[in-house]
């Protein structure tokens, strides 16, 4: 019988290990996709490292999942075989909790997570949850719907969340693997963009992923610059540096909202003042839930919104790794089976 080559984590901190595992069947509310691509993405260290105590070993990592489905559990309605799909971060949820009562499914107080406490596709056959299964347009590669299930769903569904109009200014700070797909899906939602990073390097590409303009804080103060502007409705915080984060609230407009998707290890330090006087917000944005990444599929597939990246095979996952997490990656890398 066929088996199932995964890269799987054997402990906290350890290396990740090619293994053949039996091929499972899935459950009742499951169902088994054949993997063809897997994005590796930063949060992935989560598992690798063993950031959170209550993860199980062994466990496959990997969470920006796009495949066909091929087999289809008891009590499955939604999904048959032979339907492409993608599965981001939200693994499934259950249903009965407060949040999900409202239809918060983000939230849920027993939220699965791909890839953490359930195994994810760093893998050529993975079971998920029904619930967390996205529909995958017709004719996008799965290398680059990877990316767009955890990178994408986070810029995307954040903006359109973010209370920002179309004609509104919004700022992106940082031009990496969250930042190139904020700016492409700003610009073709119809926003004026202004795209925020460090060095006079990066405007050229910012121009080309759709910005209006460049401001290079390593030149000058980001926040005087969006100023002269009228300030920014939304600044888009997408490079993990808490103190680049936190001198920007003084760009925004009147009203404006300072919206953090990357994840700094240091606590931001902002102004209560340049709150309060401005009536300015801040707020941190989740990725979202299976719809969510259905609908920014659609988006991307419509307006031609693509990751760039740089594919390895599932036998090289751990060099693939290290080149995540080197941060030289232009700009999102992506296993593919």
């Amino acid at each position: 019988m066929a088996k199932n080559l995964v890269a799987q984590v054997g402990k906290a901190q350890g290396e990740l290990e090619l293994v053949e595992r039996e091929i499972q069947e899935p459950g009742a509310g499951e169902v088994r996709i054949k993997v063809e691509a897997c994005g590796v993405c930063h949060s992935d260290m989560v598992t690798k490292e063993g950031i959170f105590p209550f993860i199980t070993y062994p466990r496959i990592p990997g969470h920006e999942v796009a495949g066909v489905i091929d087999a289809v559990g008891a009590q499955v309605t939604e999904w048959k075989k032979g339907d492409r799909v993608g599965v981001g971060w939200h693994g499934g949820h259950c249903f009965v909790c407060e949040s999900c009562r409202r239809g918060d499914f983000p939230t849920c107080k027993n939220v699965q997570v791909t890839g953490v406490t359930r195994d994810g596709g760093y893998q050529q056959y993975m079971i998920a949850r029904h619930e967390a299964v996205a529909r995958m347009p017709e004719g996008f590669e799965a290398a680059d719907a990877g990316p767009l299930l955890c990178a994408g769903i986070t810029t995307f569904n954040a903006l359109r969340n973010s209370g920002a109009r179309v004609g509104d200014t919004v700022a992106v700070q940082g031009i990496g693997g969250l930042g190139h797909l904020g700016i492409q899906f700003a610009a073709k939602a119809g926003y004026h963009v202004a795209a925020i990073g460090r060095g006079a390097e990066n405007g050229a590409l910012a121009k080309k992923l759709g910005a209006s303009m460049y401001i290079d804080s390593k030149a000058g103060n980001a926040a005087e610059e969006l100023q002269k502007i009228g300030g920014a409705r939304v600044i888009l915080a997408t490079a993990p540096n808490a103190k680049s984060i936190s001198e920007l609230t003084g760009g925004l407009s009147a009203g404006g909202k300072l919206l953090v998707v990357g994840v700094p290890a240091e606590p931001l330090t902002i102004s209560a003042l340049d709150l309060i006087l401005a009536r300015r917000d801040v707020q941190g944005w989740p990725s979202g839930s299976a719809m969510d990444s259905e609908d920014t599929l659609r988006f991307a597939a419509r307006s031609g919104v693509r990751p760039m990246i740089e594919k390895y095979p599932l036998a090289k996952a751990n060099e693939a790794y290290a080149r995540m997490m080197s941060g030289e990656a232009q700009f999102r890398v992506v296993l593919t089976m």
